[in-house]
């Protein structure tokens, strides 16, 4: 639920999270001692954070592992982004902002990627906390200066906080509103926070901590200046870039801060190598693939596994003038899929979803139109070790008896769901497509004269599938064969396809049957992100874009909020990976493994790259010879 600098690659736009929403490993460094303070409760005063005390970098750490502490700096890197932007403000309830505005602010704590839940200071030279979690205080470093040249101080965090619970996104002001009593500056560069005791103790620090601050002087100069509207005037930041210029729909350069505060910090230490990041913004997937065989920007996250397997075949490539490197990705897939819109009629009975889902075929699918490239997901935590298997067993089967009747008994007793097979050879699949066909007419969407399904009251069974114009190609087409499929089954498709701005509009405003989403987050810990995607409370929010809301999914995330150790807090994450495969509302659709990373051969990057980031925009660097005999070449622009 933090809201946080984004790491993830610049296409994706936002992104409202935390590194994977927690913590997983244990048995790191211990936390700087205890000391007490009143008879009732110690209180832990620490250089970072995490919920059950592990940090795996003593407070005199220099840097992280999985950094080059003495990468060069220099260079510039050119990425590329598809749509339109018509905003720089990345906190807007509206419109869209430009990519990577995000990386303009600090926060008092951020997460490390090579662990889950373990959080360092940024702004915050250290904090300190009782067991309860009832308060916090962050000590802030003096020596923190936005880039105007003014102090960071206690009083900009107050700010911020309160900005965002007035003017931030609806979901993330409910929960954290309900959650913080009060926050206030003991002095300069000493803030506050005290929480509802009758809130979870979960998500607590690192939710306020992760929240990016801003300059209150800056807002306060100008009443207009409002954190819930467009605009393209950027707020005054205290993070390593800055603005340096923008073109509507077209270019977006940051510059690298040569008096950035912070860039001496361990944190921070082997990051931000580049002078200059570009993006470059094309109308489609397609000008952009072309733009950048040209040289128009230098590397590319490829995610279209048509381009990947076929499309990287031109001279460039052959002579080594643009490198195709394939990098471990360490993360568990994201739940990606088609998405029901759970408030429509039509989906009201499971079985309805279930027959959708037997008509998607992920074999055909991933031969004919992936190249192979993909895998088949069932889990929302695949391939690691809280993911729900055959039937619960052992802590898990004790911990979801204890939650009484809102588990049902098939719950309990059956397998937990797993991916239909299919037949590669063909697209509609004999078996799966009659077994969906009797599901439909078991939930009483029968076939009439005109081919057409119907409920007894003689409506429709009618869908819209909304997806916007930007997409890989290989997803439209995912699109395109998925439908032929539902149609054979009697149901009425529409594909709507919209451009970028309106799609993220009605997306909003949630005005689709069906979606295919990227937006449900994976999780590896406990904390508020779980509730923001899948809780009842949030069956409206952004990001919960199907409208989840089941009594035994919120029943198992309030249970693993009061867990008070590894082994427990996994065993209540691997019943709720089982709770959603059962509440099944995502066709999911496969992942990719690894990164496919495109690049012009200028760039190094660590030789071990943190398990949970790909790290090119903040740990990679440019090697200056190579990039000057490229643009020697003419190879780029």
């Amino acid at each position: 639920m933090a809201i946080a600098r984004a790491k993830a690659a610049p296409t994706t736009g936002l992104a409202f999270r935390q590194a994977l929403m927690g913590g997983l490993f244990a048995l790191g460094a211990v936390l700087a001692a205890d000391r007490a303070i009143g008879q009732d409760e110690a209180v832990t005063k620490s250089h970072g954070y995490s919920y059950f005390g592990n940090l795996d970098y003593p407070a005199d750490f220099t840097h992280f592992n999985f950094v080059n502490p003495d990468a060069p700096k220099g260079g510039e890197i050119a990425i590329g982004a598809s749509g339109t932007f018509d905003s720089m403000n990345p906190y807007s309830r509206k419109g869209r902002s430009g990519v990577l505005t995000t990386i303009q602010y600090d926060q008092l704590i951020e997460s490390s990627e090579d662990s889950v839940g373990q959080y360092y200071g940024i702004l915050a030279e250290s904090l300190e906390y009782p067991e309860s979690r009832d308060w916090v205080i962050f000590h802030m470093r003096p020596e923190a200066t936005f880039w105007d040249g003014t102090p960071v101080t206690a009083e900009d965090v107050v700010y911020s906080h309160k900005l965002f619970i007035t003017q931030g996104l609806p979901s993330y002001a409910q929960a954290v509103g309900r959650m913080v009593t009060s926050v206030e500056a003991l002095d300069a560069h000493t803030v506050k926070f005290t929480f509802n005791p009758d809130e979870s103790k979960r998500s607590r620090i690192e939710t306020v901590g992760s929240t990016p601050v801003f300059s209150k002087a800056w807002f306060e100069a100008d009443p207009k200046r409002r954190l819930d509207e467009p605009r393209l005037e950027v707020a005054v930041g205290s993070g390593p870039y800055k603005l340096e210029s923008f073109d509507i729909n077209r270019q977006i350069i940051y510059k690298r801060r040569d008096d950035y505060w912070g860039k001496d910090l361990p944190f921070n230490k082997g990051r931000f190598n580049y002078d200059t990041i570009r993006v470059e913004y094309f109308a489609d997937q397609t000008a952009s693939f072309e733009a950048f065989k040209a040289g128009e920007y230098t590397i590319r996250v490829e995610s279209d596994p048509k381009l990947w397997a076929s499309g990287y075949d031109f001279p460039k490539v052959a002579d080594g003038t643009v490198a195709k490197i394939e990098l471990p990705d360490g993360s568990p897939p994201n739940p990606t899929g088609f998405v029901f819109n759970l408030s429509k009629p039509q989906f009201a009975d499971k079985r309805v979803r279930q027959a959708f889902a037997l008509a998607f075929n992920f074999e055909w699918t991933n031969e004919s139109l992936l190249f192979g490239l993909y895998s088949p997901r069932s889990s929302f935590v695949q391939g690691t070790p809280i993911e729900a298997k055959d039937v619960p067993q052992g802590k898990e089967l004790a911990f979801l008896q204890t939650l009484g009747d809102v588990v049902p008994a098939e719950v309990l007793n059956e397998p937990v769901w797993t991916m239909h097979a299919s037949d590669a050879a063909t697209l509609a699949d004999r078996g799966n497509m009659r077994q969906a066909n009797r599901l439909l007419n078991d939930a009483g969407w029968t076939v009439g004269d005109d081919g057409v399904r119907r409920n007894a009251e003689g409506q429709e069974l009618a869908v819209l599938m909304l997806y916007p114009t930007n997409i890989d190609d290989s997803v439209d087409a995912m699109h395109d064969t998925y439908a032929q499929n539902l149609e054979q089954l009697g149901i009425k498709i529409t594909l709507d396809k919209v451009d970028p701005s309106q799609y993220t509009e009605r997306r909003r405003e949630r005005q689709f049957d069906m979606l295919y989403s990227t937006i449900y987050d994976t999780f590896l810990s406990t904390g508020g992100g779980l509730t923001q995607m899948y809780g009842s409370n949030q069956a409206d929010s952004l990001f919960n874009p199907g409208g989840l809301a089941s009594p035994m999914v919120d029943a198992i995330i309030e249970a693993s909020f009061v867990t008070t150790n590894q082994e427990d807090q996994d065993t209540a994450l691997m019943a709720l990976d089982r709770a959603l495969r059962y509440e099944f509302f995502i066709v999911p659709t496969g992942y990719i493994a690894n990164y496919w990373v495109a690049a012009y051969d200028m760039y190094a990057h660590p030789e071990s790259l943190p398990p949970y980031a790909l790290g090119y925009l903040d740990l990679w660097w440019i090697d200056p010879d190579r990039a000057k005999a490229l643009k020697e070449s003419g190879a780029l622009k």
